[in-house]
């Protein structure tokens, strides 16, 4: 599934966002903001500390997780509870492979559409 959104406001040039998901059933596999998420595991190595850098609720962070851990054959994030070394979060080697291939399809759909954006955007309308 592939959404694709035109932004256009007072005197600014026109901008192509594309919202790229992988479904699986009825279920959002994977899309920008888990992609984003698994970002922000890996910088800081938490669930709790990546849904606050996301001005999200460790719930839904947590989640949103879980869903992606469901949907794939194998675990995209590894959690270890609290104790004396400290709890935490880890991308795995699969979950980093699943982000690398998204971000390339998100690119390519973009380049795949460009040109047609590009003589589409002339058409809009302009307003101040």
């Amino acid at each position: 599934m592939c959404h694709l959104f035109f932004g256009f406001k007072s005197m600014s040039k026109p901008r192509l966002k594309i919202h790229v998901r992988i479904l699986s059933n009825d279920e959002i596999a994977f899309g920008p903001g888990k992609a984003e998420l698994l970002e922000a595991i890996q910088r800081t190595g938490s669930i709790s500390q990546a849904a606050k850098s996301m001005n999200m609720s460790y719930r839904r962070a947590w989640q949103l997780v879980d869903t992606m851990n469901q949907c794939f054959d194998s675990a995209l994030v590894e959690t270890q509870t609290g104790g004396t070394h400290g709890g935490g979060a880890v991308v795995t080697e699969f979950g980093q492979t699943i982000l690398k291939k998204f971000r390339i399809m998100e690119n390519q759909a973009a380049q795949a559409i460009q040109q047609d954006f590009d003589e589409l955007s002339g058409l809009l309308k302009r307003t101040e």
